[in-house]
């Protein structure tokens, strides 16, 4: 039986060993079944058929596999590109078709996770061994790709450079293209030559359209009263594991939890409570609770939340700054959890 009641996170301390990190690496529970079928291209938007297209033939989907293997190098020939890099706004459906792929691929061994999974992945392991660990695989999936420092900039490129060469193909998703990764967040000016080398792997699928969460919502997030909250906050722990946490003091906590174990933060839970949710001052912080929300909406869980809206928590100066779309995919995926 499943355990209830109210648990805090700021109490929480969770570890992820190395292993776990990458048994973790498959497509979150929302996408576990996603499939090319399921996807639905809007018609208003071209680019979205004409990328599901495209990644349906880098799969093979609906064409026999070519002679001594789908990922036979020389049947692909020079002008393949090993890579397929999703560039669109948020919510026009690139992480399903990302896991599309994932799953049409009938490879050995394929991995699928968020960028900050992977890097954080280097960290525990070391690079060498993360290189050895995925040298062979047949395909990685990269979700929300960004480059916010130099470090990261480094790892990842030289990373992936090893990959391709051992024959791995690679698919990713971001909000920005990959010769412009960085910008306005640090002097990746230094980095052009690393940035371009890594772009030069990826043939790049513009995807337009709206943002598929506001299309049914009036774009606003929900705040309860007090009574509202705790009423809400009893029903969710009658039936499993409910949440309760001041918004600053999860905040604080979070800068004391690496995000690739915020998955392993709100484990067992069927809701996330937030008490006085107030505007972000800090854009580390703000940087931080954006992983936060992205595991929480992976999960697909409910947020319920006091205080301030949680669409506006960042203020008007980060959504003008170098991290404005991430911020803008945090909204969206707040409104349609706290909906939820």
């Amino acid at each position: 039986m499943a355990p209830t009641g109210i648990v805090h996170l700021a109490e929480r301390a969770p570890q992820l060993s190395g292993a776990e990190m990458v048994a973790a690496l498959v497509p979150p529970p929302q996408f576990r079944d996603a499939t090319f079928e399921t996807y639905r291209a809007d018609a208003a938007y071209p680019s979205q058929q004409a990328a599901k297209d495209t990644l349906m033939a880098f799969c093979g989907v609906g064409a026999p596999a070519a002679r001594g293997g789908l990922f036979k190098r020389a049947k692909r020939g020079p002008e393949i590109k090993p890579g397929v890099y999703l560039d669109g706004g948020f919510g026009v459906g690139k992480t399903h078709l990302l896991a599309s792929v994932y799953h049409a691929l009938p490879a050995r061994r394929k991995y699928f996770g968020s960028f900050i999974e992977y890097t954080a992945l280097v960290g525990a392991m070391g690079y060498k061994n993360t290189v050895d660990l995925f040298r062979g695989a047949d395909l990685l999936c990269i979700d929300e790709f960004e480059l916010d420092d130099p470090g990261d900039t480094m790892v990842m490129t030289r990373l992936l450079a090893e990959l391709v060469a051992s024959g791995t193909r690679l698919a990713a998703t971001s909000n920005t293209p990959p010769n412009a990764l960085g910008e306005g967040r640090f002097a990746a000016q230094d980095f052009l030559r690393e940035i371009h080398a890594m772009s030069a792997s990826f043939e790049t699928l513009r995807i337009d359209g709206t943002d598929y969460r506001q299309r049914a919502v009036d774009g606003h997030a929900v705040s309860l009263s007090v009574a509202e909250y705790e009423a809400a906050t009893a029903d969710a722990a009658t039936a499993g594991l409910a949440s309760d946490d001041d918004f600053d003091a999860l905040v604080a906590h979070l800068a004391h939890v690496h995000p690739s174990r915020y998955i392993r933060l709100i484990e067992g839970l069927a809701q996330v409570g937030l008490r006085d949710v107030t505007a972000f001052t800090d854009q580390s912080a703000a940087l931080r609770f954006v992983a936060f929300v992205d595991r929480v909406y992976d999960a697909q869980l409910p947020i319920r939340a006091t205080g301030l809206t949680l669409d506006r928590v960042f203020p008007d100066e980060m959504l003008g700054g170098g991290y404005r779309k991430k911020y803008l995919r945090a909204i969206s995926r707040l409104v349609a959890s706290t909906l939820s």
